[in-house]
């Protein structure tokens, strides 16, 4: 369910000074197909710029996201993971052994969260859901 979101075009729509090393880091974000931790975006971006420090990824990182350009993920492996704010909800599978993580939608899943917050009394405005699990095909 991977969808391309521009990072560079969203700091400028933000009027965030882009510099060449956030412009690489926007790019590496912008095309990474899974939920990158600091480390894997600091080396692909070194990869690009070799310029480019491990703090100036954190700086970016924390830019981006006070921005609200990036939203920032705790999947239970100790890392922070980051992926670009999207306009449209998805929720996320993650695989407990390899980190692997699947995104997705359900209208059924869905429907069944607004009619449990009516009946609790509520109406959602907002939720994030995350599941964790072993796949099943994997052998012992």
């Amino acid at each position: 369910m991977h969808r391309t979101i521009d990072i560079e075009a969203l700091c400028a729509e933000k009027g965030l000074r882009i510099t060449e090393q956030r412009k690489v880091i926007a790019r590496v974000l912008s095309e990474s197909e899974d939920h990158p931790d600091v480390e894997t975006l600091h080396q692909r971006a070194a990869a690009v710029d070799p310029g480019i420090s491990i703090a100036t990824v954190y700086r970016t990182l924390r830019l981006f996201e006070d921005a609200g350009i990036l939203e920032r993920h705790d999947f239970g492996d100790g890392r922070a993971r980051y992926e670009a704010m999207s306009e449209s909800h998805h929720d996320h599978l993650i695989d407990v052994e390899s980190g692997k993580v699947i995104e997705f939608v359900d209208d059924e899943i869905e429907a069944l969260q607004r009619k449990i917050a009516e009946k609790l009394g509520f109406r959602l405005v907002d939720h994030r859901m995350e599941l964790y699990g072993v796949a099943l095909d994997r052998k012992a």
